[in-house]
C-alpha cells in the first residue's frame, strides 16, 4: 500500500532491525512497555513480487530486535505538519506516555532515511539535545543582539 515493508528492507539493510511486518503486540511489564511480533510471523516480511522473507536466515540474528512504534500517514496536502520539532507529542499505550512521531508519506520521499533521522533526533532529544530548541535560542540571541 505505502511502502511499509520496503521501508522495512531498507532500513535492514542499513543495519536497522525488525520488529514485524504486519503486527506488533505490545506489553506492559514492571511499568515498561515490550513490543513484540507475533510468534507464527516472527521474522518474516512480505515483499511483493518476492514474498515472503525469513529476515532473521537472510540477515543474520542482529537483524530482529523489540522496538516502539512510529506510525506513517499519508501526506494530506490540507493539513499543517511540524516543520520545527520544537512540540514533542506523546501517545498513551497502556498507560505509559510515549513519543510519538507522524511521519506523512507520499512518492518520492526517502522513507528509510526520515525514519532513521527520526529515531536518531528522538535519541538526541532523550539525551538532553533539541535542534529545534537551538536553533530557536540562536535565532532569539541573534534577534536580541541587532535590537542592542
Amino acid at each position: 500500500s505505502i511502502g511499509k515493508s520496503e521501508t522495512a528492507l531498507e532500513l535492514i539493510g542499513r543495519g536497522h532491525r525488525l520488529v514485524a511486518d504486519d503486527a506488533v503486540d505490545i506489553r506492559k511489564i514492571d511499568n515498561k512497555l515490550y513490543g513484540e511480533s507475533p510468534e507464527n510471523i516472527r521474522h518474516f516480511l512480505e515483499i511483493r513480487g518476492l514474498g515472503i522473507l525469513d529476515i532473521q536466515r537472510l540477515y543474520g540474528v542482529g537483524a530482529i530486535k523489540k522496538s516502539t512504534e512510529i506510525e506513517l500517514e499519508n501526506w494530506k496536502d490540507d493539513k499543517e505538519y511540524d516543520r520545527l520539532g520544537l512540540d514533542d507529542k506523546y501517545k498513551t499505550i497502556l498507560g505509559m506516555e510515549l513519543p510519538y512521531i507522524v511521519i506523512p508519506v507520499k512518492p518520492g520521499r526517502n522513507i528509510a532515511l526520515i525514519v532513521e533521522v527520526a529515531a536518531r533526533n528522538m535519541r538526541q532529544k532523550m539525551y538532553g539535545y533539541n535542534a529545534a530548541e537551538e536553533l530557536s535560542k540562536r535565532i532569539m540571541e541573534e534577534i536580541k543582539n541587532k535590537t542592542k
